[in-house]
């Protein structure tokens, strides 16, 4: 298997509302979503990926965060298996609160629309 590629988080937008050319999927839980989450992502609980691969654009980049990197390193080798490529965000929420990037807290585009 190819190595999983890598990003840093001051490589990204603060915001990825407006982001066509790349998917940043969230792969925390809920409680985690609530406490700090990255604008314009789409959360998808690790567990819940494999039911609901549907709802993940796959035709742009897909970029994965997690905490620190733990699941998004699982769920880039699980995509890998199944022929489709996806980007680490490297260090997580954790680097990204460390580099002072801004965040949202709440309920706000939990469950994959900011309609909800």
């Amino acid at each position: 298997m190819d190595e999983i590629e890598t990003v840093a988080v001051t490589d990204l937008p603060d915001d990825f509302s407006g982001v066509t050319d790349r998917v940043l999927l969230d792969v925390r839980e809920n409680y985690e979503w609530e406490d700090a989450h990255i604008r314009g992502a789409l959360h998808i609980p690790l567990d819940e990926v494999p039911a609901r691969i549907d709802e993940i654009d796959l035709e742009p980049e897909l970029m994965i965060v997690c905490r620190t990197s733990g699941r998004s390193f699982r769920l880039s080798q699980y995509l890998a298996m199944r022929g489709i490529e996806a980007t680490v965000v490297r260090g997580g929420m954790v680097a990204w609160q460390a580099a002072d990037k801004p965040y949202d807290t709440g309920t706000e585009g939990m469950y994959g629309s900011v309609d909800s």
